[in-house]
Formats: structure tokens, C-alpha cells, sequence
């Protein structure tokens, strides 16, 4: 009999004790935040380096840019830059309009030159230049990404002027992009 009391004593003591632990409050506190935020950060950068190594992404634009700073919120589906190993596609597109591609704007399809990627492990970013060789020309494209998944792709081509996709990045297979008739 006092055997069976010490148990039923020691289990009640453990049922008290589990009670009082889960009934504090436990928050976690700010440095272990940031170490969390930083280990998630790091595995968005290795994750995000892959995608850009397998040359299978789209980069979806919310905003375009001109060379002067002016921004337009755009459709991420009718506003792309997509990679698809050694070929690629620019477009840009309206709700609103239509254009020479259907979707109110140009499309600009063709094969990608000179692809290089440089990885900067102290700012978590990965940084992607290559050329699209497209019926309307060539397109140098500088694209930034960070390890937050911002992305900024600037275009420059034959002429003077420059635009800058704003956006994210989503692998081939995640994209919802729409594409529109190739211009010729």
C-alpha cells in the first residue's frame, strides 16, 4: 500500500509541475528573435541560389520603374522576366489594353548568352547577369536578389533607355505568369 501511494504522489507531483510550466507565459526574447530571423534568412539565400543555378524561375514584377525613378504597379502575371534554362522571355502587359502580344504590351522571346552568377554571403544576396537574344534585339539583364526573395531586374537594351522590374521570385513549375504572341 505504501508503495502505491508514493507512485500516485509522485504522479500527481508530476502532473503539478507540467501544469505550472505550461501555464508561464514564455516570450521569446529579442537576441533569440534575431538569431531565428537570421537562420531563416540564410536558408532563404541557399534556397534562392538553387533556384537561380537551375535556371528554372520567373521573376514576377509588381512594379515597373523607368530610368527616373517613377514606379507603375503592373500585373505580376502579365509582367515577367522568365528563365527556362538556355531560353528566356520578357514581357510586359496591361489589364487594361491590348498591345502587339495580346496582353497590352511587347513580348520578347529568345535564347540566353553570357549567364553568370555572383553570391554575396555577407549581405544575403545573389546577383544574375545574362543577355536575352530576342527578334527585337538583345537585352542586357542585371537581376538582384535578396534572401528575403525581393527581386529587381534592370534592362537595358540598344537604346538609351533602361526599365527595372520590381518584384519576387517563384520557380517555373509556382509561376502564374501568362504569356502572351511573341512580337516579331
Amino acid at each position: 500500500m505504501k508503495i502505491y501511494l508514493e507512485v500516485l504522489l509522485f504522479i500527481i507531483g508530476l502532473f503539478g509541475v507540467s501544469v505550472y510550466i505550461n501555464s508561464q507565459d514564455i516570450k521569446p526574447d529579442k537576441k533569440s528573435r534575431k538569431e531565428a530571423r537570421q537562420a531563416q534568412m540564410k536558408t532563404n539565400y541557399y534556397v534562392l541560389d538553387s533556384i537561380l543555378h537551375s535556371m528554372r524561375f520567373v521573376l514576377e514584377a509588381d512594379f515597373l520603374q523607368g530610368k527616373y525613378g517613377d514606379r507603375v504597379s503592373v500585373p505580376s502575371t502579365l509582367n515577367f522576366i522568365r528563365v527556362d534554362g538556355p531560353k528566356g522571355v520578357l514581357q510586359t502587359g496591361s489589364n487594361t489594353r491590348q498591345g502587339y502580344n495580346g496582353v497590352g504590351g511587347v513580348t520578347a522571346e529568345g535564347n540566353l548568352d553570357d549567364y553568370r552568377i555572383t553570391n554575396d554571403k555577407k549581405s544575403l544576396t545573389t546577383t544574375v547577369t545574362f543577355n536575352l537574344l530576342t527578334n527585337l534585339g538583345t537585352f542586357d539583364i542585371f537581376l538582384r536578389v535578396s534572401a528575403d526573395n525581393n527581386a529587381n531586374a534592370r534592362i537595358s537594351g540598344t537604346t538609351s533607355g533602361k526599365l527595372t522590374w520590381v518584384g519576387h521570385l517563384v520557380t517555373l513549375d509556382n509561376s502564374r505568369a501568362f504569356k502572351g504572341f511573341t512580337t516579331y
